[in-house]
């Protein structure tokens, strides 16, 4: 069964937040591409939408949103992208990346909140009230 590590942005709060989706929880995120939006109710977060924005598998290569489907592709890349940032004008390097849609080799996906739900994201995860 698919497993991984959800990294969920509150762009509101400027928080981040590591969580954990299993089994059924992670087979919602199976088949989505990046800019997709996915229930929040998959990661704890009930009446939240989340908005896919990228991740990595397990030898960290990131998805990249230029190339289809799930698998491994080698890219020229020029200019600064997902997964390049050159040091010099003019340079290209080809790159190994994953494709934007999400399978079970991708290790770390990473979310963004689209819309909030009634209650804030520290009380649903149960956060400390220092």
């Amino acid at each position: 069964m698919a497993s991984f590590t959800v990294v969920v942005g509150d762009p509101d709060s400027g928080s981040t937040y590591q969580l954990e989706a299993d089994d059924q929880d992670a087979n919602r995120f199976i088949g989505k591409s990046i800019g997709e939006e996915v229930d929040g109710t998959a990661v704890g977060l009930d009446g939240y939408t989340l908005e896919i924005t990228g991740g990595s598998d397990e030898a960290g290569r990131p998805l990249s949103p230029d190339v289809a489907g799930p698998n491994l592709e080698e890219v020229l890349m020029k200019g600064r992208q997902v997964g390049y940032h050159p040091t010099r004008d003019g340079e290209r390097r080809r790159v190994t990346v994953r494709g934007r849609e999400v399978s079970d080799a991708v290790a770390q996906i990473n979310a963004s909140v689209v819309e909030s739900g009634s209650s804030d994201i520290d009380e649903l995860l149960g956060g400390d009230d220092e």
